[in-house]
């Protein structure tokens, strides 16, 4: 776990947003059409809807996500054309268990 680089996600107020609103995907976002009804990818929303939730530009969403990924704060998942991501609540556990524990 790279706690820096989780700190460094958890500076932007928009991030934490997002991982807020992942954390109740069906009260913030609409039905993600696109994610196959057989997926394994419970609570997985696109990134277009996390862009237009947001009102950022999609490339900085991108960035935001790719970042967050990397810091194993969310996992995602390509359906077709269409990329996904969810809280990886794992990491998230040990991050909180880490600033319990060590700070």
């Amino acid at each position: 776990m790279d706690t820096k680089l989780i700190f460094k996600a958890l500076s932007n107020e928009t991030r934490v947003q997002i991982l807020d609103w992942l954390k109740s995907p069906d009260v913030h976002f609409g039905p993600q059409i696109y994610l196959p009804s057989d997926a394994d990818f419970k609570g997985g929303i696109c990134v277009g809807s996390i862009q237009e939730k947001t009102g950022l530009a999609q490339s900085v969403i991108s960035s935001y996500l790719t970042l967050m990924k990397n810091a194993g704060l969310l996992e995602s998942r390509r359906f077709g054309q269409w990329t996904y991501y969810r809280r990886n609540e794992e990491n998230i556990g040990k991050f909180t268990d880490y600033i319990k524990n060590h700070l």
